[in-house]
């Protein structure tokens, strides 16, 4: 009971730090620049302040620093704060000055290689059902960097809408966290209680982030965000499963999802796989009619549904979560032509599904006549 209570009043006092520190940030990011000017590709209307993920990078080292400084985990801590602390910069040199995709890139791959060789997190073995187990050798750094520069930048991507990076990421990092308590024995409490500290962190910017936004996450946060979701969902694959690998890609299915489908739609319309467009996911709920907060909340209940499956796949026998798999696939699928994610040309499960019911629809009409 002492425990949970210390851990209650160290989560409220993180949140309260980055509820103090984000207005200061808000004012920094005036004065040196760091701030969203309105265009063709902005939703917004006037000039804002960005660079908010400091305020949270901040309160959050801060109460992990504290909290794992007589833990044999420290030195473990002290390293991804570094890394983290790279990302936070290029992010920050981002929103002052917009770096290319390649510098940013460089930025996450040179964090993703502290982490590894310095706090020794990453891909070693792959457990594959049927197949047995293997190791990567030295397929382990590349997998790594390939897997945290992924989610980094989907996590990037969908940072279109007032709170949507951010109350996605506190659902994506709640799940990560309840995992980690309950099937991860040992170092998952401890990890799970930095995860929390996170979230946290996150809740105390929330309120100034949330439509009518006053402040933005910026490739400050944003990147900060998806690389400490990245480091996380790796802390439970180090001897990765189908399951362990799975997981942590349903519950971020919805920034996977937008980021996989904006690359399927720039090599249908013979674009660069980096160049921006607005048919992301909440660009397309926005022309559909849905208002700032409607887009925000929809998107909100997608991540709660795959967080859910993400759940279900951690009791359910590899037949059935085989099964959950191919129905997800399905769903989503039928989602995404039906907003026209891809585009109003590319609807393949659709046009499938309406072909085969022209043609029950024919051969009803025709064995009519024939009576």
């Amino acid at each position: 009971m002492g425990f949970t209570f210390q851990f209650i009043i160290r989560l409220f006092l993180t949140m309260l730090m980055s509820v103090i520190l984000t207005p200061l940030i808000k004012l920094l990011a005036f004065k040196i620049g760091a701030t969203d000017a309105p265009s063709e590709r902005r939703i917004n209307q006037k000039t804002m302040p960005t660079a908010g993920g400091l305020a949270i990078f901040i309160s959050f080292s801060v109460i992990v620093l504290f909290e794992s400084w007589s833990t044999p985990d420290f030195s473990r801590i002290v390293w991804i704060l570094i890394s983290a602390a790279v990302v936070v910069i290029t992010g920050l040199i981002d929103d002052i000055k917009e770096l290319n995709p390649k510098q940013k890139t460089l930025g996450v791959v040179i964090a993703s290689c502290m982490v590894y060789y310095l706090a020794e997190i990453g891909f070693h073995t792959l457990s594959i059902p049927f197949l047995g187990t293997f190791e990567l050798g030295w397929l382990s750094l590349p997998m790594t960097i390939i897997w945290i520069l992924a989610i980094t930048n989907a996590v990037n991507l969908i940072d279109g809408l007032d709170g949507l990076a951010a109350g996605v990421s506190m659902i994506a990092l709640a799940t990560i966290g309840l995992v980690s308590y309950f099937f991860l024995p040992g170092y998952g409490v401890f990890l799970a209680i930095i995860i929390f500290s996170l979230i946290a962190a996150i809740a105390g910017f929330f309120p100034y982030n949330f439509h009518p936004a006053t402040i933005y996450l910026g490739d400050t946060g944003a990147l900060f965000l998806g690389f400490m979701i990245a480091i996380f969902s790796l802390q439970g694959l180090k001897n990765a499963t189908f399951i362990s690998v799975l997981t942590p890609m349903f519950i971020l299915g919805v920034p996977i999802t937008d980021t996989v489908y904006a690359m399927i739609r720039r090599v249908f319309n013979k674009q660069p796989i980096s160049a921006p467009d607005k048919m992301h996911l909440h660009h397309r709920l926005l022309s559909l009619g849905f208002t700032h907060r409607g887009a925000v909340l929809t998107i909100y209940a997608m991540a709660l549904v795959f967080s859910f499956i993400a759940l279900l796949m951690n009791h359910a026998s590899t037949s059935a979560t085989i099964l959950l798999i191919i129905a997800t696939i399905v769903g989503l699928e039928l989602f995404i032509e039906l907003i026209g994610l891809v585009g109003e040309n590319h609807q393949p499960l659709l046009k499938t599904l309406k072909f085969i019911g022209n043609r029950r629809y024919r051969q009803e009409v025709l064995n009519k006549r024939k009576k």
